[in-house]
């Protein structure tokens, strides 16, 4: 095979000849591997011709353009462009551009000729075609006009420094839920939250898993994520209905089975979603015959407002119901949409449709309402939401948005500190050619959706937006491929300022050089968790160490909460599943030993103390102490909570994504600890504010 046309192949689809391991060895790409992902983006490749016929067929198609294909602009500035000698050109603007932005432009700002070079007016927001024509030849260039920065959190409230509390919405309790968290638990949390103090309530995706799915569990392995969950509705909030005598019959139908489920040890998750859909399909029916009017027009509005992407949402709900979970088992002409079959089934299942865009609807009315709440008039950020990495095969994001998917190959990373032997996460990926090819949509509707109901985003894995590590399904090893960095970030500002929504990005892991400080430029937030913030001499770095503009935070879902890294709960469990029968950790032991007083040495008030209170009261002092300009105090922690929510690498063995708090929603405001960690961060927060006035000039 002609390795040096490969190479190149393969490079113009930014594919990564090699990495460095984070060991600092390089690891070569092989053949197999860039075969499989130039597969994956659409290309077949049996043997050096048809490799040679690609090659020369991309070069001839760059050589050919005389115009950039994308170009990156500031919103509200005008733009010099070194294009465009004696063309025509004129601008289409991004279809999300409201008229009131289209009068803002002076008439003929959008079209003209050109004289040495094409002088764009400043523009709104959005992507945009610039049109230029000249002669026979028409080409198009997309205008990516972005506003300069992310949103910080001084621009909402003013605050400098804010910080919340954390937790696992699936496992919240409550008096009246059906044994799974929902959003009035999640508004009644934020509330609560911001009596302490807090800014932000933060919870785990709620991503769509799947109505019908009977054994999707894990939030970061969603089936869509431009939708959310309707497992949290809360079916005794319901737009419409909340008045109803037919309303409450529902509920008394189902008490017994809620009853069981809410005193349930775990989530158990099969039978609260048999016992829930139930009663959702009833609530439905109900809706259509008795709901109040006003609530039947916000559907309808709904509805007409999400257009097609929410059908097509809901008609893949609706086929998952007569086919599978899985469209890859469907029969062959829904798999590949073809038209006659989808309009053919949008008739015999429009009611079944109708009634998943109505589930939507709800859920959104109940996150929409819990962000107001959760604001507290515009005191507080609110909700702090969780963007995952991915949606699983197979699932409604891989058919809704086939057109963008990079297909036969899964999202993973290499060895790191978070998983030392590599890690495969089982989840489809876009490929950045066909995203550019559709202008981004799919992922402007993912982020857009994302971020409508929160203050703040946490964009799980976001070194994802500089390059990812694709693994085939054949069996060949991964490798990383290169996306859009300035694309992407200017994309998300584009729609976090839409939306009033600050960015954090969760940089773990292997970050090249450079990558944390583009980021930053561009208003993301950094997340800085300190059992892995060390030097590299291996001592923790002290808080004050730590990003200033990041979020800080101890513990998080994927790793052991505060107790149970005092205990090694973490390392037990690992020696418990390990295939090595007897297999005793004593040196992981001994070092976690060593990490335990290394944090407790990070207060300068030891007074010999030692034990969890006074651990937790070191971590979460210091780093209230500190600069970031986020801290996240885990629910777990506060509540002194040994095993955690996941075990990274494991599914079954491990109880993961099914523990649930030991207290309601409503005990939490009894327990003392809680009234620790106010205090701790309102007595930090008050010397910082001390600090910066005296250090001011005014002053």
């Amino acid at each position: 095979m002609n390795i040096e046309s490969l190479n190149a192949l393969a490079g113009h689809f930014g594919i990564h000849h090699s990495y460095n391991d984070f060991d600092g060895n390089l690891i070569h790409t092989s053949v197999e591997t860039q075969l499989a992902l130039l597969r994956a983006n659409g290309l077949q490749l049996d043997n050096d011709a048809m490799i040679a016929e690609a090659l020369e067929a991309y070069v001839a198609a760059e050589n050919d353009r005389w115009y950039p294909r994308e170009l990156i602009t500031g919103m509200g500035f005008g733009y010099e462009c070194n294009f465009g000698l004696g063309a025509r050109w004129s601008i289409e603007l991004d279809e999300r551009v409201s008229e009131e932005e289209k009068l803002s432009l002076s008439s003929g700002a959008l079209s003209g000729v050109a004289d040495t070079h094409i002088s764009l007016p400043p523009l709104p927001a959005g992507i945009h075609d610039l049109i230029c024509e000249v002669g026979d030849r028409i080409e198009t260039v997309t205008i990516i006009c972005a506003p300069l920065q992310a949103p910080s959190i001084e621009s909402f409230g003013g605050k400098r420094r804010i910080w919340g509390l954390n937790t696992a919405l699936y496992g919240m309790r409550s008096a009246r839920n059906s044994g799974l968290g929902d959003y009035e638990d999640l508004a009644n949390l934020a509330e609560f939250t911001h009596e302490l103090g807090g800014s932000f309530v933060g919870i785990n995706p709620v991503h769509a898993l799947g109505f019908a799915e009977p054994h999707a569990i894990s939030p970061y392995s969603p089936s869509h994520r431009g939708f959310f969950n309707t497992q949290h509705i809360a079916t005794d909030r319901i737009p419409g209905l909340t008045n109803t005598p037919q309303a409450r019959s529902i509920m008394q139908a189902v008490a017994v089975q809620w009853a069981e489920l809410r005193n349930s040890e775990q989530v158990e998750y099969i039978q609260h979603r048999t016992c829930h859909n139930a009663a959702l399909r009833d609530y439905y029916t109900l809706f259509l015959q008795h709901a109040e009017l006003t609530a039947q027009q916000q559907f309808q509005k709904f509805v007409e407002q999400r257009g097609a992407y929410l059908q097509r949402f809901a008609l893949f709900e609706a086929l998952a119901e007569q086919f599978g979970q899985d469209w890859r088992d469907w029969p062959i002409e829904l798999q590949n949409k073809e038209p006659d079959a989808i309009e053919r089934e949008s008739d015999r299942l429009e009611a079944r449709i109708r009634f998943h865009a109505w589930l939507q609807w709800v859920a959104n009315s109940q996150l929409e309402y819990a962000q107001d709440r959760a604001k507290a008039d515009g005191a507080g950020m609110g909700l702090y939401l969780d963007l995952a990495v991915g949606a699983r095969h197979g699932g409604a994001e891989s058919w809704c948005e086939s057109e963008s998917v990079a297909h036969g190959v899964s999202l993973g990373a290499p060895p790191d500190q978070l998983g030392p032997d590599g890690q495969n996460w089982g989840l489809m990926t876009y490929a950045p050619r066909k995203l550019a090819a559709n202008k981004y949509k799919s992922l402007r509707h993912i982020y857009r959706a994302a971020m409508r109901h929160a203050g703040i985003l946490r964009i799980d894995h976001v070194l994802g937006l500089n390059r990812s590590f694709w693994i085939p399904e054949d069996g060949s090893p991964g490798a990383y491929v290169s996306k859009p960095l300035d694309t992407l970030l200017a994309i998300l500002s584009i729609e976090s300022n839409t939306t009033k929504t600050a960015i954090i990005g969760e940089d773990l892991g292997l970050v090249p050089d450079g990558f944390r400080e583009k980021v930053q430029a561009r208003g993301i937030y950094g997340y800085s968790v300190l059992q892995y913030e060390k030097w590299p001499d291996g001592n923790f770095k002290h808080p004050n160490d730590l990003r200033q503009f990041s979020l800080a935070c101890f513990s998080t879902h994927d790793t052991p909460t505060l107790k149970g890294y005092l205990t090694g709960r973490d390392i037990k469990w690992r020696d418990k599943l390990s295939k090595i029968e007897g297999r005793i950790s004593h040196e992981a032991f001994e070092h976690r030993e060593r990490d335990v007083s290394a944090l407790a040495r990070l207060s300068d008030h030891t007074d010999g103390a030692e034990g969890f209170d006074h651990l937790f009261d070191v971590v979460h002092g210091t780093l209230a102490a500190s600069q970031v300009a986020m801290i996240s105090v885990q629910l777990d922690d506060v509540l002194a909570q040994e095993e955690a929510q996941n075990l990274p690498g494991t599914i079954d063995d491990h109880p993961n994504w099914r523990r649930k708090c030991p207290l309601t929603v409503d005990e939490l405001r009894s327990d003392p600890a809680f009234e620790v960690i106010s205090k701790t961060m309102d007595d930090a927060g008050r010397n910082l504010k001390q600090l910066a006035d005296n250090a001011s000039p005014e002053s």
